[in-house]
């Protein structure tokens, strides 16, 4: 036998009032921003697979980002390094090829 269609809306508009009414008497959570995972020279050195001799040099030379410098000790932050890693990744074929089309689109649209 089929119940009554309104009934049932009903039921389930009133379940998700009860739902809502929770959900608003419950404490809210205060999200606070993180602080950046800073790593340690050995650290670095373990994520990157390179000797500290190495990770030194490429701080000297600049070309490690994400340095802090406390004294006589590095930190590094452990985004920073990931994203760096990330940003010097080889593109294939494809998408080198996707990116020569983007370029002679725009400069044809600019002709």
């Amino acid at each position: 036998m089929v119940s009554n269609p309104f009934e049932i809306i009903e039921t389930r508009l009133s379940s998700i009032e009860d739902l809502l009414l929770e959900l608003k008497h419950q404490p809210t959570k205060k999200i606070e921003p993180t602080e950046p995972e800073l790593l340690t020279i050995e650290q670095v050195a373990s994520l990157l697979h390179l000797s500290k001799a190495t990770i030194y040099t490429k701080h000297s030379k600049g070309e490690i980002p994400g340095v802090c410098k406390r004294g006589k000790r590095l930190f590094f932050e452990r985004d920073v390094i990931l994203n760096w890693l990330k940003g010097g990744r080889i593109l294939c074929t494809p998408e080198i090829e996707a990116e020569a089309d983007q370029f002679l689109t725009a400069k044809a649209g600019r002709a």
